[in-house]
């Protein structure tokens, strides 16, 4: 399945946050899951692979979720987008899905690597401690310092690979955070993939992501 193309997905999004039945005539069980890619997907073509890692397999990451009834929201940034700028786009289309009713834990929002630290600034601006956040191989420790405004707020996963060094736990930015954070859990995985674990499809960190987005947290 291809990537949907930039104006689709706005149109889609438009229909969806305007159609005035949605909140009645939706499932009222339905989740949704907003799925931020890597850098290197928004700075090359899917069909092209990376020296290291191999293909970004980003259609099959969206239809691992699809296929377990995840309404998904995701597309393929243009380069040198600017994170924190989309960040606030992500905001305002998460704030519309609120104001149609649909309950904040409901809602999660899936980055890995640069996608993370997107969902990290989405987590910040939001505000909102009920909606689900997971942040896959997107934290350093250099980030304190380096990127002091990111606050965590609401449901956080982080999940990073031992092996990786653009990834390691991210328990210092939770203790520096001045906002309200409802359940936090940290995942280290031995793949000993390096920071390729995030490239594949893999039930690694994807079953677990599910798992969040259905409100186990545990």
């Amino acid at each position: 399945m291809k990537p949907f193309p930039k104006f689709l997905f706005t149109f889609l999004i438009t229909i969806l946050f305007n159609f005035s039945s949605f909140s009645q005539s939706s499932n009222k069980d339905q989740r949704y899951i907003f799925f931020l890619h890597n850098a290197f997907v928004e700075e090359n073509p899917l069909n092209v692979e990376h020296p290291e890692y191999g293909r970004a397999e980003y259609n099959e990451i969206l239809d691992s979720y699809r296929n377990d009834n995840f309404i998904v929201f995701s597309e393929i940034r243009s380069k040198n987008t600017n994170g924190a700028k989309y960040a606030k786009k992500i905001e305002k289309q998460i704030k519309a899905l609120l104001r149609k009713d649909v309950p904040p834990n409901h809602i999660t929002v899936v980055g890995t690597s640069r996608g993370g630290y997107i969902a990290q600034y989405v987590s910040s601006y939001l505000k909102n401690p009920d909606v689900n956040f997971v942040f896959i191989g997107c934290f350093r420790d250099s980030d304190i310092e380096e990127i002091p405004d990111i606050n965590f707020c609401g449901n956080i996963l982080t999940i990073y690979e031992k092996s990786d060094i653009y990834g390691v736990s991210a328990i210092k930015r939770k203790e520096t955070s001045k906002l309200k954070i409802n359940h936090f859990k940290e995942i280290e995985l031995n793949t000993n993939l390096k920071h390729g674990f995030l490239y594949k499809a893999s039930d690694n960190w994807i079953a677990p992501s599910k798992k969040w987005a259905n409100g186990n947290y545990e």
